[in-house]
């Protein structure tokens, strides 16, 4: 679990003023956070009032093609077109509360799931059918969501994907109610977990919590081999946390500053599976594949089961990982993956709960019959090549920065101490592999997701803050730590942890064009924790 420390140091790049870094918490529990607005804490429900376990989990909708269109690279085959509405709703999250208002894809949050298959495209037209006035408080000194700014608008990331850039939902390419885009999705990419949220410049972190997300599957033929469990031994689990009125509604805190109303994180005491809270599973006794995702605007969760039931994690963000990784807790950051297998068949008959710390998330209640089990887990998974350090032709080192107003009150997020309007200076050659290297000074623990392609973890090392901002130089106070076990796959989204320095390998693939990189603590992007990067075309 990630600690927090006051701690205030001098900041030596930002055109010399004195900005302080803030050094906050990014907890894994379950109760209400208490650095919230005393307003908003006091308007909230307490969840932990309510039965637990009286609602079934429910499974998102699978989408299905609405017709089919000429794929870009070759005009005689016909790819699948699906339409996608965004629209407000309303769902029950729980048994005992009113129904509460989202925004949705389709008709439920989150919203219906794709299942794709490597190699195979597909079109979407994501068409934005919202209301034409927010419903959430916008906060209009952030940039892009100035007052002069349409206050609903959209544009859809598909997070993990290889996609051209004019699919990927660049966050100045939104489009306003009654419009619409209409993305390719090659899915030239291994069989993974990826999920789609919208990416609107300034108002994201309030789209996401209002409940545009979803989840998109890729398949291919090496997964299909392993006989791993599937159909309804294959789960999805998306988990995000909310803050709701005691009518059940959403509450998106607010500072008690009027000029500036942006709180640097949002930590809700309602954790949602599946758009419920504390529902249940009947499972049988047999293995079972939970595919996990933190859609969480800024939660770690540190998962586990209070029984002891071990389990073992065989992927992550980008797919499979070479071997099974037993675990008995699993730590997840915001936007990260896990696929795990956990095997009820020494439980029968039990209730075994599935506990964020000290809060329960969800149970599964193991079904007493024997049951036939014909899925496996294999010793071996798939290779997973490892990225030699000498291919790299380019080492970046990049801070991540936090400022404060003087008095611990914080006011700027940054990359590089780089606005998102300075010129671009990460331009990356098409095909070439680059290492970058994040230099965290800063008591948060920053989930850091770089657009189009995916990566390997190095290591991280510990380094003295103080000495590097005032000298440039690194002074390491550690040894180097490589990547855990379940982190030595592909990834797309890193955990850059607090006064250390994590370094990736990235092969910069598939396509030419302008992306983004940022931190996936959502109010953290929106002030303004993300930069566009360029993917050269090789001369």
């Amino acid at each position: 679990m990630i600690t927090r420390r006051k701690f205030l140091e001098r900041s030596s790049w930002a055109a010399g003023a004195l900005a302080m870094n803030r050094n906050r918490l990014i907890p894994a529990l379950s109760q209400a956070e208490t650095h919230h607005p005393p307003a908003a804490a006091a308007a909230a429900l307490d969840p932990n009032a309510l039965a637990k376990f009286v609602d079934p989990l429910p499974y998102p909708r699978i989408a299905q093609p609405d017709g089919y269109r000429a794929a870009p690279a070759d005009p005689h085959r016909k790819a699948p077109y699906y339409r996608i509405a965004m629209r407000e709703t309303e769902a029950k999250i729980h048994r005992d509360l009113k129904p509460t208002c989202f925004w949705t894809f389709g008709s439920s949050a989150p919203g219906p799931t794709f299942e794709a298959r490597s190699g195979e495209g597909i079109w979407v037209e994501w068409a934005n059918e919202l209301p034409g006035e927010h419903f959430l408080p916008i906060d209009h000194n952030l940039h892009g969501a100035e007052a002069d700014q349409p206050p609903v608008r959209t544009a859809i990331h598909l997070h993990g994907a290889k996609v051209p850039p004019e699919s990927d939902g660049y966050p100045e390419d939104w489009f306003v109610p009654g419009k619409s885009r209409l993305y390719y999705y090659p899915n030239q990419q291994d069989a993974a977990m990826l999920w789609y949220h919208d990416h609107a410049m300034g108002i994201n972190r309030l789209n996401i919590y209002a409940g545009l997300l979803g989840t998109f599957f890729i398949r291919d033929d090496v997964e299909d081999s392993l006989h791993l469990p599937q159909g309804k031994a294959e789960i999805p689990l998306v988990l995000y946390d909310r803050m709701l009125t005691r009518e059940g509604q959403l509450l998106y805190p607010v500072s008690d500053k009027p000029h500036a109303p942006w709180v640097p994180e949002v930590f809700g005491n309602a954790i949602l599976v599946n758009g419920k809270l504390f529902p249940y599973l009947e499972v049988e006794p047999r293995k079972y594949r939970l595919r996990l995702l933190n859609a969480s605007n800024g939660r770690f969760y540190h998962l586990s089961f209070p029984s002891g039931l071990p389990f073992h994690q065989i992927g992550t963000d980008q797919g499979l990982l070479q071997a099974p990784v037993p675990l008995e807790s699993l730590v997840l950051a915001p936007a990260e993956r896990a696929d795990l297998i956990v095997d009820f068949s020494a439980s029968r008959g039990e209730q075994i709960v599935l506990k964020n710390d000290a809060g329960a998330v969800m149970q599964f209640r193991v079904s007493g019959n024997l049951a036939d089990d014909p899925s496996s887990l294999p010793a071996v998974l798939r290779t997973v090549p490892r990225i030699p350090e000498a291919e790299a032709v380019r080492t970046r080192w990049l801070t991540l920065d936090e400022y404060d107003n003087g008095v611990a009150e914080p006011i700027l997020m940054l990359l590089n101490a780089s606005h998102w309007k300075m010129p671009i200076t990460e331009k990356p050659i098409l095909n070439s592999t680059e290492i970058w290297t994040f230099i965290n000074p800063t008591d948060d623990s920053h989930p850091i997701h770089l657009h189009l392609v995916r990566f390997q973890i190095l290591d991280r090392q510990r380094y003295e803050p103080w000495t590097y901002q005032t000298t440039g130089k690194l002074k390491f106070s550690g040894p180097v730590v490589p990547a855990e076990p379940n982190e030595a796959g592909w990834k797309d989204t890193v955990r850059a942890d607090p006064r250390m320095v994590t370094r990736i390998i990235v092969r910069f693939e598939g396509f030419a064009g302008r992306y983004v990189w940022h931190c996936h603590i959502l109010e953290h992007e929106d002030n303004e924790m993300m930069r566009p990067y360029e993917v050269i075309a090789a001369p």
